[in-house]
């Protein structure tokens, strides 16, 4: 009782612990929460129809197909174009496998496991014929890919296979399942396409109408007054006008993304004369060495050359073309340079020590001499080439020692280019010159002995011993700093967009512009602009910004960007600088035919059009309604006037068509039918597919409807 009575008398000041405890619990849970929220808006690369796409799910399809692509190539890594072209092709097919979901879902369409299965026993789909499950006609074998997935799990599970086995087993596991998602998606997108198609029919009527606007041509006179006749100048454009005419085509400035206009400057880091001079002299000082007879590989090796000296004669192909095209016309000992090339900034010294005839293949079968020692070895290889010598055959010996002893080609593709030891540039040496038929004893210092019996040589072809130093003309550290500490100069004192703008010329620079999408991989074309990329799509970035100098492309760039506007995904305004100067032209089209059709209504004939000022005329054949005329002396395209000539008849005079390019008048001189046969089950299918390549256009509509938002550029 007297602990309860404690409890009692202290439960105001308990109420109130109790009260913080919970206070602090919430608070906790309200940071965490908030944390958490802070984190996943960090991680979100886009939406679609309002869900948002993290990073980390797109990057593991990113990472699925990249491998898919490493797989199938044989490759062990992707460059940076590779990978952005990648990421590209992963998001567009996520964006439309997405939307095609989503309108499957209130269709009720799907692809159940049985169907996808019942098109994996078929074998028919192309995906199938691009996995390694294929019988000897080259054909997808379901029993084969059964086959393997049996083996799989008993592989993976297996104590006694090694890891490079099971990492194979899981690569092809793994390009297997993508194989099978990917025929699912597209199955499913099939299903929705066939959904579309089979809502457009055609009919008999329709397919007559098709087929005569095709077969009934004509031939006209004709005289056009160009709306070039009339100067710009001479037309007035009101806000008014360019507001009226952007209502009526303002379908057409519609935006699926954010889009944003720089003006920025780049300045490409170049040698400097002294840069050059210093070059010039260091390469005169290698030319010189070469010339009294200084080790080439040391030269070479010491002169930082692009291109390694090989220890082997190698054929031209290996070199670039520029020192290629020399080689033929010089003779062993000579030597040419140092000169620059312009083609790739650089300059080169060229010395030919030696030029044979060496095969391009050679076909060799080799046995290792076994042994426990160096001195064992020796003893064996002896034997074997005293063997060989005395007539017994190559097989026989390489049985006795377990070894098979198979044909093999070595071509020069394999070695060119690579930097070789010692041991390997004595053994291709030795194949290079021994002749077909003998036997070769090949001391491989450290490794052994190997017995190479000569079998075939084929296409034998001009090989040199060459050194060549090769050098990119670059800029020094000096040069560099010199362009930065100026570059930074400029923009201290001119802080501000107007400030570089009027200031640039004077200081040799140029601000370029240009229209900016965040769909972009790099910024005016120069590598490494991504943090250029994310400033200009930031959303603290204003109009009117000017951005941090970045150093960037190959360490040889120097750029600034100004935002100078920010076009909204949607409709862009009318007096946007594009937009405007469209508009502009429209009204000013439209304006300039009014006063021609004016002109032309006391037209009677093609000849009083002939001799108004200005007009131009011509004898155009073979226009029908299915195609649109071309008027080469007006240099446009139209489909009005195909349209007018296709309703008139023979001897008709019409005038006042308002073209693209004119105000045009005709009189119908000819009407001929083109050879062919109606055929109503052919034109119904033509008309069908016309109808559905107009329908094709739905994905732009879907996209539109999913208000796709793609926010990679911060990301990558």
């Amino acid at each position: 009782m007297a602990t309860l009575q404690k409890i009692r008398n202290r439960g105001k000041i308990l109420i109130g612990i109790v009260g913080l405890a919970l206070f602090a619990f919430i608070a906790e849970e309200f940071v965490r929460s908030l944390s958490y929220t802070q984190t996943e808006r960090h991680q979100r690369i886009g939406k679609i129809y309002g869900e948002n796409v993290n990073v980390q799910e797109f990057n593991a399809l990113v990472d699925e197909y990249t491998d898919v692509i490493k797989f199938t190539n044989g490759l062990s890594s992707l460059s940076d174009e590779q990978l952005s072209s990648i990421r590209d092709q992963v998001w567009q097919t996520y964006v439309n496998q997405q939307i095609i979901e989503h309108e499957c879902a209130k269709l009720g369409l799907t692809v159940t496991d049985a169907e996808l299965q019942t098109i994996i026993n078929a074998g028919k789909n192309p995906m199938l014929a691009q996995t390694p499950f294929r019988n000897q006609q080259n054909a997808f074998d379901v029993n084969q890919l059964k086959q393997f997935l049996s083996q799989k799990d008993e592989v993976m599970n297996s104590t006694e296979m090694g890891n490079d086995i099971k990492e194979q087993y899981m690569q092809m596991y793994n390009y297997w399942k993508f194989i099978e998602k990917t025929i699912r998606q597209q199955t499913l997108a099939q299903k929705y396409q066939a959904l579309l198609a089979g809502t457009i029919i055609s009919n008999r009527i329709a397919a007559k109408a098709n087929y005569e606007g095709r077969i009934n041509e004509n031939e006209i006179l004709l005289a056009a007054l160009p709306y070039t006749s009339i100067k710009d100048a001479d037309i007035t454009v009101e806000d008014a006008d360019l507001k009226a005419k952007y209502n009526e085509k303002k379908e057409l400035f519609r935006t699926t993304q954010e889009t944003r206009d720089i003006k920025y400057i780049d300045i490409a880091v170049v040698a400097s004369q002294a840069d050059k001079d210093a070059l010039q002299k260091e390469m005169e000082g290698y030319a010189q060495a070469l010339s009294e007879g200084a080790d080439p590989a040391k030269t070479v090796r010491e002169a930082a050359s692009q291109i390694s000296y090989s220890a082997l004669p190698i054929s031209s192909k290996t070199l670039p073309h520029d020192i290629a095209e020399l080689l033929d016309s010089m003779s062993a000992g000579s030597q040419v340079g140092p000169f620059v090339h312009e083609h790739d900034n650089t300059i080169n010294i060229v010395r030919l020590i030696e030029k044979v005839s060496r095969p391009d293949s050679v076909e060799v079968r080799q046995i290792a001499a076994p042994g426990k020692d160096m001195e064992s070895i020796e003893k064996t290889a002896d034997s074997i080439m005293n063997a060989l010598a005395a007539g017994e055959s190559f097989d026989s010996i390489a049985k006795k020692y377990n070894q098979p002893a198979e044909k093999t080609w070595i071509t020069s593709a394999q070695y060119e280019g690579q930097v070789l030891d010692e041991n390997n540039r004595k053994f291709i040496n030795t194949l290079s010159t021994a002749s077909v038929g003998s036997n070769n004893k090949i001391v491989l210092e450290g490794q052994g002995i190997i017995i190479a019996q000569i079998t075939d040589k084929r296409n034998m072809i001009n090989k040199y011993d060459v050194a060549v130093i090769k050098r990119a003309i670059d800029f020094s550290k000096d040069t560099y700093n010199k362009a930065f500490k100026d570059f930074s100069s400029f923009l201290a004192g001119n802080p501000k967009t107007e400030d570089i703008e009027a200031n640039a010329t004077k200081s040799g620079y140029t601000v370029l512009n240009r229209t900016m999408s965040s769909t972009e991989h790099t910024v005016a074309g120069v590598h490494s602009t991504r943090e250029t990329l994310r400033w200009i799509f930031d959303e603290d970035t204003k109009v009117g910004d000017v951005s941090p100098l970045y150093e960037c492309g190959d360490n040889d760039h120097l750029l600034v960007v100004m935002l100078t506007g920010i076009h909204k995904k949607g409709y862009m305004e009318w007096d946007d600088e594009q937009v405007k100067a469209y508009l502009t032209s429209e009204v000013q089209k439209d304006k300039k035919a009014a006063k021609l059709l004016e002109k032309m209504q006391s037209a009677k004939s093609i000849a009083d059009v002939a001799k108004m000022e200005g007009a131009v005329t011509d004898t155009v054949k073979h226009i029908n309604f299915a195609s649109n005329a071309f008027i080469s002396k007006v240099g446009n395209s139209e489909p009005v006037l195909s349209g007018s000539v296709s309703t008139a008849k023979k001897g008709d005079f019409k005038a006042g068509i308002k073209g693209n390019g004119a105000v045009y008048a005709y009189q119908i001189l000819n009407q001929t039918k083109a050879d062919g046969k109606f055929d109503v089950k052919q034109e119904k299918q033509q008309a069908a597919q016309m109808s559905m390549r107009a329908l094709s256009a739905f994905t732009n509509e879907l996209y539109l409807k999913a208000d796709v938002q793609d926010k990679r550029y911060i990301f990558y």
